[in-house]
């Protein structure tokens, strides 16, 4: 259907039920091809070499000046954001980057990427005031610091957004992975942070290597606001997710049993 001044929808034909389910199987069995193929790219991702970062970058953040260590709050994992925030930026000062403001729109809780040891942070030029009454005007709570020294032009994001990842050992830091342009578009789950980082989803099924840290999958999952209550969710969840079937199975019968 298409008005006086659109161009009519060439649309796909339209078919029976049994015709459809043919389509999508054939269509499903690319999908799972690229499924796998994303995984094995993940695990290729998770052998990269690390890069020594040796600088002290130092960042304002809203208690002060802090240092790259002090970005990771405690944690192994970092993944850094460059966002545009700052003079000469279409929206200043009322908005950020419209992408990157999409970008931010998409992050998912923080809580279950915590969960996996590492952090996420935006970083931006601009003042910490601004960066607060921005977050505030947008219902942003991703932790937002201001670069100081050089952070943007050393880490290949001086003149376009980008995530980087860095690893924690002890005091020392690593440079792991770098994405930017259309890669940015896909970000916001855990899954797909968590992909881009040196440890994974650390889940068994995972192709990592020896010794890296890897937990049940489901097993960890958690409600946000649950992971520091309990160290992972009631049984019967897990049982759900693992084994839906039996698991609806188990419930009829204890409702039966219930009367």
């Amino acid at each position: 259907m298409s008005t006086n001044n659109e161009k009519a929808m060439k649309t796909p034909p339209i078919v029976s039920q049994q015709e459809w389910e043919t389509a999508r199987q054939q269509l499903l069995v690319k999908e799972k091809a690229l499924t796998r193929s994303r995984d094995a790219l993940a695990a290729e991702r998770r052998r990269m070499p690390w890069m020594v970062v040796d600088k002290k970058y130092e960042f304002d953040g809203p208690n002060g000046r802090v240092s790259l260590l002090d970005l990771f709050e405690g944690r192994r994992q970092l993944i850094i954001y460059r966002a545009f925030f700052e003079p000469g930026v279409f929206g200043w000062p009322e908005h950020a980057c419209r992408g990157c403001s999409l970008g931010a729109d998409q992050v998912s809780h923080l809580a279950h990427l915590n969960a996996r040891d590492t952090t996420l942070v935006y970083v931006s030029p601009a003042p910490q005031a601004d960066i607060a009454r921005l977050k505030e005007r947008m219902g942003w709570e991703i932790p937002w610091y201001t670069f100081t020294n050089g952070f943007d032009k050393d880490f290949g994001v001086a003149e376009w957004h980008g995530h980087n990842v860095l690893f924690r050992d002890g005091e020392r830091v690593f440079r792991t992975y770098f994405i930017n342009n259309r890669a940015d578009e896909a970000m916001g789950t855990i899954w797909s942070y968590l992909d881009i980082t040196p440890l994974g989803r650390q889940e068994t099924w995972e192709d990592s290597p020896e010794g890296y840290p890897q937990s049940a999958p489901y097993k960890w999952w958690n409600w946000h606001d649950n992971y520091k209550a309990e160290a992972s969710p009631h049984p019967k969840w897990v049982d759900i997710l693992t084994d839906p079937q039996g698991a609806a199975a188990r419930r009829r019968d204890e409702e039966e049993k219930a009367g």
